[in-house]
């Protein structure tokens, strides 16, 4: 019942939100005489913060109508060129002649939007043909579609690189770090001509018992029939998806908060200041950052329960003992054409040091000149694929690796 509930409290909160909008619009008119005093200006910041602090956030979008390519500005157009039921490929076409390096993105399937790559897309255009995977929320995804589980997840990679063929580059942030690798591993086996060029692994589980975080400690304390009986819920009858088992995209909000509730209510009481203050560029850049963060989608069940097992309380592909479809062995050492280059955050606390450059461990026939790995010192896990440091240092180690094993250089 947690999910219908959560439902009547948006219902609830509805018209206490656009009550709080208006008084805020109210004591912030120009035309109230007491809109400049400080009891004015405070009640009114308390109505627009509880306001965003309520709104329900669908998904964003990503925006990138535009970057620049030596030089010069370049329109940049969104296209689908692949539908799939729980995901599509998104291309961002460039109008440039241009030929650069063509970058799948693997966008994570962990709760958030695939637009929470957003800065990560910005910072590669100008220097590659990028697309995503954009992955759909489950709840939107009506029950006669089937399920989705961590072998379909590989094989939606698999599906997505034979549609863009060979010479493709492949970049996963955070949670596809273990698909992608097994995704590659398979396709390596059965010397299939569009396996990708190159994977670079950013922030991903490959060995979570390498210095293990909290999200890797709550997995290993708690029994999948822990996680089933707990977060598993059916989705409400309003939606397409209606009566699919899902684990909740607000509960997954929930946790992120909780990992760091000092930050966020700290970063709110900020917000509560600038709005005070009057201070409308720090307001806006909390209320961008937030609108993004909040927006959140429901995964399949059997693909959550799947990825908890697999990655975090079992390490099945780190421990050499993970099986697609239940019969076939993934086998990293058969990764031999795609060079690897693995990227941490020095202060990364959902995937800790050590846990994605575990790739290299298994892929043992990859000869050295195909390896590199990156530590980025003052970075969260975050800071891995977004910000100035990302911009500044990680962006360009990353097309300088894919430029170096690229075709066309």
């Amino acid at each position: 019942m947690l999910y219908q509930f959560n439902e009547l409290q948006k219902l609830a909160l509805s018209p206490l939100r656009m009550s709080a909008q208006f008084q805020s619009q109210v004591l912030r008119s120009p035309f109230n005489p007491m809109a400049e005093t400080p009891q004015a200006r405070t009640m009114a910041a308390a109505y627009e913060l509880f306001a965003e602090s309520t709104q329900y956030h669908g998904k964003p979008a990503f925006g990138l109508h535009e970057t620049t390519i030596d030089g010069k500005p370049v329109p940049v157009a969104e296209e689908i060129i692949h539908r799939l039921p729980f995901g599509q490929l998104k291309h961002f076409k460039r109008e440039t002649s241009r030929k650069d390096p063509k970058i799948m993105v693997v966008a994570p399937m962990s709760g958030h939007f695939a637009t929470l790559l957003r800065g990560t897309v910005e910072a590669l255009l100008p220097d590659h043909d990028v697309y995503i995977t954009d992955w759909r929320d489950a709840s939107s995804v009506p029950l006669f579609e089937g399920g989705f589980d961590l072998n379909d997840y590989i094989d939606y990679l698999r599906e997505f690189l034979t549609v863009l063929g060979p010479e493709t580059h492949v970049l996963a942030v955070c949670q596809p770090g273990v698909p992608v690798l097994a995704a590659v591993a398979l396709m390596s086996e059965e010397d299939d001509e569009n396996v990708p060029l190159s994977m670079t692994l950013m922030g991903s589980p490959i060995d979570t018992r390498r210095h293990p975080t909290v999200p890797c400690k709550l997995a290993m304390d708690h029994s999948l029939e822990w996680f089933e009986r707990t977060v598993i819920h059916h989705v409400p009858i309003v939606y397409p998806g209606a009566f699919r088992k899902v684990y909740p995209g607000f509960l997954q909000l929930g946790g992120f908060v909780s990992m760091n509730l000092d930050r966020h209510m700290e970063a709110h009481l900020k917000q509560f200041e600038h709005l005070v203050e009057g201070d409308g560029d720090s307001a806006d850049k909390h209320r961008s950052f937030y609108s993004e963060y909040n927006a959140v989608m429901d995964l399949s069940a059997e693909y959550y329960l799947q990825t908890i097992e697999t990655v975090f309380q079992k390490q099945l592909l780190a421990k050499g003992e993970m099986l697609y479809r239940g019969e076939q062995l993934v086998k990293p050492s058969s990764i031999k054409k795609t060079a690897l280059l693995t990227v941490e955050g020095e202060l990364d606390d959902i995937s800790g040091i050590g846990q994605t450059v575990a790739a290299h461990d298994l892929c043992t026939n990859l000869a050295e000149s195909k390896r590199e790995h990156y530590e980025q010192e003052g970075v969260g896990h975050y800071g891995v694929f977004n910000g100035s440091k990302f911009r500044k240092y990680i962006a360009p180690r990353i097309g300088k690796f894919v430029r170096k094993h690229d075709k066309l250089s």
